[in-house]
């Protein structure tokens, strides 16, 4: 049986005793039904280790654990993928974030974009961000990965391209060329997504002239969700760890 996997949010070491977060103690005590003597897996995604722990005591809300050994730290990405990706509304969004950890970006930046449809008070985007963090956090729990990919705040599309991302590949269903056609990435790239829409003429134009390259993905009109999954994994099977 698969031993739990959770995320905590401090340095771990064998040897130590910590108080589990609610959540998790939650989880392990109320819907798992686990008892003292049981094992889990922790990880902080700070370090690149998994942490095995013994649970100690338990109680309705309280749960102990005591970590017993850490695995060797996983190994760097062959390809280091951010992504840049147009804000799309409620459950896409929260489905392209979760898929493209799974699929192993390590950066991502939402996009305010001119086709943008998520309107909300400017207090509200601090609990949307906690809330994507969370996606981010759920899927490195169930995919195994020890690196928490980076989740940067939301910021316009045109103060993204001011800031000058290097190796940026644009999403365009009208480019020249598709992924294959460019030249290979030596260590990493940008993937730059739209929202519900695509991006406007005015954002591709801009994109180019920030020094971004248009590549296309097939013949299809992709969704917004779907779209950067598919260039995440195109890419990870021409140069990242799909080969």
């Amino acid at each position: 049986m698969r031993l739990p996997r959770n995320w905590v949010s401090h340095p771990l070491a064998v040897g130590d005793e910590l108080q589990l977060p609610a959540g998790v103690a939650h989880h392990i005590l109320q819907v798992l039904r686990m008892k003292p003597g049981q094992e889990i897996i922790l990880f902080n995604g700070a370090d690149g280790r998994d942490y095995r722990a013994t649970l100690m005591q338990g109680g309705k809300k309280t749960a102990i654990a005591r970590v017993t050994s850490a695995s060797e730290m996983e190994a760097p990405a062959r390809l280091s993928i951010r992504l840049a990706l147009g804000i799309s509304r409620g459950e896409r969004m929260d489905l392209a974030l979760q898929k493209s950890v799974e699929l192993g970006v390590a950066q991502i930046t939402p996009l305010f974009t001119a086709r943008t449809q998520v309107k909300l008070p400017p207090q509200r985007w601090q609990k949307r961000q906690q809330h994507w963090r969370g996606i981010i956090i759920s899927a490195c729990e169930q995919s195994g990965r020890r690196w928490l990919p980076v989740l940067h705040p939301a910021q316009s599309y045109r103060q993204w391209l001011e800031h000058g991302e290097e190796r940026v590949l644009f999403l365009d269903p009208e480019a020249k060329y598709s992924l294959a056609g460019v030249s290979r990435p030596e260590a990493s790239l940008c993937l730059l997504c739209g929202p519900e829409g695509g991006f406007s003429e005015e954002e591709k134009k801009a994109a180019i002239a920030a020094g971004c390259t248009p590549v296309r993905l097939g013949p299809r009109i992709l969704r917004a969700e779907t779209a950067p999954l598919a260039a995440i994994a195109a890419a990870q099977t021409l140069w990242g760890d799909f080969l």
